[in-house]
């Protein structure tokens, strides 16, 4: 039912009906023949031939009752041979004006509503249009959106179909116009992203439905990242949101595991695990755009999060942790020298894997346990005692001292503190048992 001017046959023939009968205009002396060759291109949509018979009918009949009806048949002949900016810069002038007044009562009913049609193509197909030709695409998809009035010579069953025409038409045209200063925002060089952003989210709010204003607005987000990378929650967040509501996008040709795939995967890499992901799932359901505050945990911050909850539970442990960490980097010995040597070390915590001599000793060798690890336990540190023991010191048992680093080898590693005897914690010994041999 639609030629390829993008309007109604049944919608067309009312209309060529009703100009023709028109009392209110007439043809000048002459300009029948013109007008007829005009209306015969168009009933056999050869819009090429259209265009050159409206300019020779425009030049021979500059001044014509039919002028405003011309200006309609040129803006459908531009729209059919894909020409959609001088479609709607010809349409800009009667949609300038009421167009009720222009095409007057019925008869000028069916000039309307293809001229809206057309319009509506129009700027739906313009690639780049200004904000002038967005604003005539703009209220030509409106009018059409509201348009009501069965026309006559119509059936109901046939307007009907129109309507539901009409309506799609109008509803994809507003979109496109919507989406157009993010899209135009992206295509800069470089990409002004916030524009884009803050147009998306505008969009967005008047279409909350249309997925793809809310993938848009992810890309529009994600390319912020390098300056603000806060912003990374906020884009998985949309890129999900158009996963679950409508992963096609609007378009039914379209692979849906694509979009719903990128989104889990962006979600993963950020969070480091799958963890949450049917939560976000069901509450991008409930709104297009994040609520205040809303927020990704990141790997960086959960492992943070995990580090200073250690620290908390385990002080002893995290602070050797941290000095080992640095002993075993590549400038460990600078800085053991530049800043742990003869530096007081808050209290440490180990197990005693030997001790020398074995009763009254005053050296201690120390290995310290690593969390979720399988691994043997290694000597890490030695402790040179102020004075010897009053006994023999069990082995394996844990134990907690403070100390002042003195020396340093990185292969084997060994760090070697001065330990007051009086500063050293739940070390337990027993009495040296003192064996003599019997005489005969």
């Amino acid at each position: 039912m639609i030629n390829a001017g993008g309007v109604s046959i049944l919608l067309l023939a009312a209309a060529m009906a009703c100009a023709q009968s028109t009392p209110e205009k007439k043809l000048k002396q002459g300009e029948y023949d013109p007008y007829n060759e005009v209306v015969k291109d168009i009933n056999t949509n050869n819009f090429t031939k259209a265009l050159t018979d409206l300019d020779a009918w425009s030049q021979k009949f500059s001044e014509s009752d039919y002028k405003d009806d011309r200006a309609a048949f040129y803006v459908q002949a531009y729209t059919a041979t894909n020409q959609p900016g001088k479609a709607l810069e010809t349409a800009a002038g009667l949609m300038a004006r009421d167009l009720s007044t222009v095409f007057p009562g019925p008869a000028g009913q069916p000039i309307i509503v293809r001229l809206l049609y057309n319009a509506v193509w129009a700027v739906s197909h313009d690639p780049n249009p200004t904000p002038d030709i967005m604003a005539v695409g703009e209220k030509a998809a409106r009018q059409l959106m509201a348009f009501d009035q069965r026309i006559a010579g119509v059936s109901a069953a046939d307007w009907e179909k129109a309507r539901a025409s009409m309506k799609e038409q109008a509803t994809g045209a507003l979109l496109y116009i919507a989406m157009q200063p993010g899209v135009q925002a992206m295509a800069k060089q470089p990409p002004d992203c916030a524009a884009a952003e803050a147009a998306y989210t505008r969009a967005l709010k008047e279409y909350p439905d249309k997925t793809v204003l809310s993938y848009e607005l992810g890309r529009a987000l994600n390319c912020q990242l390098k300056s603000q990378p806060e912003k990374v929650s906020e884009a998985i967040y949309e890129f999900e949101r158009a996963a679950v509501v409508d992963p096609t996008l609007g378009d039914p040709k379209s692979d849906p595991h694509k979009v719903a795939n990128f989104a889990d995967i962006a979600y993963v890499k950020i969070h480091g695990s799958d963890d949450g992901l049917e939560q976000l799932k069901q509450q991008v359901r409930q709104s297009p755009l994040p609520p205040e505050g809303f927020k990704i945990q990141t790997v960086e911050e959960i492992a943070e999060a995990k580090r200073q909850e250690f620290e908390k539970s385990n002080p002893q442990l995290a602070l050797w942790m941290k000095i080992r960490g640095a002993l075993s980097d590549t400038n460990g010995e600078q800085y053991f020298t530049d800043q742990l040597k003869d530096s007081q070390v808050p209290q440490l915590r180990g197990v005693l894997m030997e001790a020398k001599p074995a009763c009254h000793p005053k050296e201690l060798t120390v290995g310290v346990p690593q969390p979720d690890t399988q691994q043997s336990l290694q000597p890490e540190i030695r402790l040179v005692l102020d004075k010897p023991l009053t006994g023999k010191p069990e082995r394996n048992q844990e134990f907690h001292w403070e100390g002042v680093p003195t020396a340093f080898t990185k292969d084997p590693f060994l760090l070697t503190m001065d330990t007051e005897t009086a500063k050293l914690e739940g070390l337990k010994t027993a009495q040296c048992v003192v064996t003599t041999s019997r005489k005969k």
